[in-house]
C-alpha cells in the first residue's frame, strides 16, 4: 500500500531522524582530527565518500543515471558548482569544529532554512508571508547584535548558511537523485583532492600514515560523510517537507549543546540574545510553515 503525499512514513522518520542524529554527533568526530589541516581532511572526505556512494548506487542499480550525467555536459557544469560549494562548505565546517568554533557553526545551520526561503524570495520570486518575513528580521537583527558585539561579521555561520543554502539552490538543477548528484560531486572532487593528497606525501606532510589512529580517522571520514547523506536522501523522500522543516533542527541542537557542555566554548551575553532571537525566528518560520501545510492538505 503507497503513502499518500501527505503522510509520512515510519521508515523515512526512522532514517531523517538517524541522519541527523549522526550529524549532530559529526562535531566530536571532527574534534579527533583537529589536530589535521583542514584541506588534507576534505580531500580524504572526498576520496573515501567516492567508494561508499559508488557502493550504495550499484546496490540500488541506477548507475546508469550517473552515466548519463557523465555526458551531459550541462549537468557537469550544474555538477561542478555544486562540488564547489559543498567543499567550501565542509571546509569551513572542520574548521569551526577543530578550533573552536562550533558554536558558529550550529548558528550556521539554525539560519540556513531562513536564508533558503529569503533565497527563494530574492531569486524564484517566491512570495513570502508577514509571519516568514518577520523571522528572517528577527535572524538579520540576531546576526546584527553578535556582529556589534565582535566588531565583524559572524563570518563561520555566514559562511556555512551561504554555502549550503545556493548548493542546495543550485542542487534543484541537478536532474538526478540525490544519491547520484552526490556520487557526482565527489568524482569531480576526486582529481584534484588525489593531486593535492599527493602534493603532501611528496613534501613529507602528510598525515595518513602518520599514525594508525590519524589513518583510520581519514578513512572514515568517507563513512561520516557519505553514510549520513545517503541515509537521508532515502529517508527525506518518505517525509512530508514540514517534518523535514521540523527535523532539522535536530543537528544544531545537538552541535549547540555539544559546543557549550562539552567543548566548553564561551556562551556570552550576546549569543544569549542573539541564539534566543534564531530560536524565536525559527518557532515562527516552523509554525508557518506547518500551518501552511495543514492548508493545502485541507484543501487537498
Amino acid at each position: 500500500m503507497s503513502l499518500k503525499p501527505n503522510e509520512d512514513s515510519p521508515k523515512g522518520l526512522a532514517l531523517a531522524i538517524l541522519a541527523y542524529v549522526l550529524w549532530g554527533f559529526l562535531p566530536f568526530y571532527m574534534k579527533a582530527l583537529a589536530h589535521i589541516p583542514p584541506p588534507e581532511v576534505i580531500a580524504h572526505r572526498v576520496i573515501w565518500s567516492v567508494p561508499i556512494a559508488g557502493a550504495v548506487l550499484w546496490y540500488t542499480g541506477r548507475t546508469a543515471d550517473l552515466g548519463r550525467a557523465l555526458r551531459t555536459p550541462r549537468m557537469l557544469g550544474m555538477g561542478a558548482i555544486t562540488a564547489a560549494l559543498i567543499s567550501v562548505n565542509w571546509g569551513i565546517y572542520v574548521w569551526a569544529i577543530g578550533s573552536g568554533h562550533a558554536l558558529d557553526a550550529a548558528l550556521g545551520y539554525y539560519i540556513n532554512p531562513l536564508f533558503s526561503v529569503f533565497l527563494g524570495a530574492l531569486l524564484l520570486g517566491e512570495r513570502l508571508t508577514r509571519i516568514q518575513m518577520a523571522a528572517i528580521a528577527l535572524a538579520g537583527l540576531a546576526v546584527a547584535i553578535l556582529t556589534w558585539d565582535a566588531g565583524r561579521l559572524p563570518v563561520v555561520a555566514l559562511g556555512l548558511t551561504v554555502t549550503w543554502g545556493f548548493y542546495a539552490y543550485f542542487k534543484k538543477s541537478l536532474p538526478i537523485g540525490p544519491n547520484q548528484g552526490f556520487l557526482l560531486e565527489v568524482l569531480l572532487l576526486t582529481p584534484f583532492a588525489i593531486a593535492y593528497i599527493a602534493w603532501l606525501a611528496a613534501t613529507g606532510q602528510s598525515h595518513f600514515t602518520a599514525s594508525t589512529t590519524d589513518t583510520l580517522l581519514l578513512v572514515g571520514c568517507g563513512l561520516v560523510t557519505a553514510g549520513p547523506l545517503m541515509i537521508y536522501a532515502n529517508g527525506a523522500k518518505l517525509l512530508r517537507l514540514s517534518t523535514i522543516g521540523i527535523l532539522q533542527y535536530i543537528a544544531p541542537t545537538m552541535i549547540f549543546l555539544i559546543a557549550v557542555f562539552v567543548f566548553g566554548e564561551p556562551f556570552g551575553q550576546a549569543r544569549m540574545i542573539a541564539f534566543p532571537m534564531i530560536w524565536a525566528a525559527l518557532v515562527l518560520y516552523t509554525g508557518s510553515m506547518l500551518h501552511s501545510a495543514r492548508r493545502q492538505a485541507a484543501g487537498s
